[in-house]
């Protein structure tokens, strides 16, 4: 009687031991990339601006513009596999042209505008471990501030600052490329096919009205150190990252 209770608890210890082995078997099948669209931090750093401006179809001359202050956004990300992903958002810029004027004459015209974007993306790379990928895609921006100063012999002359100005256009196309490497930095080219001044723009003065910028082309283009972090109000991140089924 005593040897057949003991093989009983042992068929009973072995079942239990089988049923352990089959739950733990279950539980690390393969992760799976969960599909989900996650936030970020991100936008344009410091931006350096070049522009190819003609009037009358002569250059004019124009320096780089650099600018800080302030660029900044939020983008959403959607990934179809750890290696191909989407995004868009909404990023605020600050971009403008600088032109200057003969040798001779010690003119400066400093003009920007802030502008409210949306780009769309295509990121390829490592995408979910943000180790290195590309990205390239296009962004329209909406124009609201624009600014303007005047220097003659490095003395400031004129500034005003309009919103919502017709000076340039209300709506700014363009078009991005760059890479990124891990923690979320990287190099973005953003190029503006359109002219930056409104050429249907025109002033009265005295009763005359004028074109300013009808015989202008201007052009502009910019580099930037742009990021992008994982939002740091989420704290629960592998929520967009991995489950197991």
């Amino acid at each position: 009687m005593y040897l057949k209770r003991s093989l009983f608890a042992l068929f009973c210890c072995l079942c239990q031991f089988a049923v352990f082995a089959q739950d733990t078997t279950t539980v690390q099948k393969p992760a799976k990339l969960r599909q989900h669209i996650y936030p970020s931090v991100g936008g344009d750093g410091p931006i350096l601006s070049f522009a190819n401006v003609k009037y009358g179809g002569e250059h004019v001359s124009t320096a780089p513009r650099f600018t800080l202050f302030f660029n900044m956004g939020r983008n959403y990300n959607y990934d179809f596999s750890k290696y191909v992903g989407i995004f868009s958002g909404i990023n605020l810029k600050n971009i403008g042209i600088i032109t200057k004027g003969s040798d001779t004459l010690d003119i400066k015209l400093k003009r920007r505008v802030y502008t409210l974007g949306v780009p769309f993306g295509i990121k390829i790379g490592d995408v979910r471990g943000q180790n290195f990928f590309f990205f390239l895609g296009g962004q329209y921006d909406l124009a609201f501030n624009y600014k303007e100063k005047q220097f003659i012999d490095g003395r400031k002359v004129k500034k005003f600052n309009t919103w919502f100005s017709d000076r340039t256009p209300l709506l700014m196309p363009s078009l991005f490329a760059g890479f990124r490497f891990y923690p979320g930095i990287g190099i973005k080219v953003q190029y503006y096919p359109n002219d930056f001044f409104n050429k249907d723009y025109k002033q009265t003065v005295a009763g005359v009205t004028t074109y300013p910028y009808r015989n202008t082309a201007s052009k502009m283009f910019f580099v930037t150190l742009s990021y992008d972090f994982r939002d740091p109000i989420i704290k629960n991140y592998h929520h967009f990252k991995m489950f197991r089924k």
